[in-house]
């Protein structure tokens, strides 16, 4: 299993080179060249969630960005440093907050993850004390054998 880890600023403008890492690794892991641009997609949605909560709740901790390549699967986590009681009721479950409306940025957390389920098969977002985690997992082709 071979892991590739990335941190950056919580900055707009790291996102895109987030992306083109997240590509790059899951093409030479075997990802099928037509799914690469959903990877792309969904890990510019992930990474950009993360540095909205990372700049809503002014945490200057580093986004997390795992790369893993198993025997079968791709996959990706994108991890916060944005505990669950930090921020407003309900923003990591997609709620409303307790006795108030909905607000922006959690419309558009809600709008990234629905993007993200819309694009890959396999994900999972958990939330606790330490952050959050978007996994998301893609199969692989077997390695071609060179005679």
């Amino acid at each position: 299993m071979a892991t590739v880890e990335l941190r950056f600023s919580a900055l707009p403008e790291h996102v895109r080179t987030a992306r083109l890492v997240a590509a790059a690794v899951a093409r030479r892991a075997g990802v099928d060249e037509a799914v690469l641009d959903e990877v792309r997609l969904a890990v510019g949605e992930a990474c950009s969630r993360a540095v909205g909560l990372h700049t809503s709740n002014d945490i200057a901790a580093p986004v997390r960005v795992l790369l893993i390549e198993d025997e079968k699967k791709f996959s990706i986590e994108v991890g916060d440093e944005v505990p669950t009681a930090s921020g407003p009721a309900g923003a990591r479950a997609g709620g409303v907050p307790e006795g108030g409306a909905e607000s922006e940025p959690e419309g558009e957390d809600e709008m990234g993850l629905a993007v993200i389920s819309g694009l890959v098969d396999d994900v999972e977002v958990t939330s606790g004390e330490n952050g959050g985690v978007i996994r998301m997992s893609w199969p692989t082709a077997p390695a071609a054998v060179v005679p």
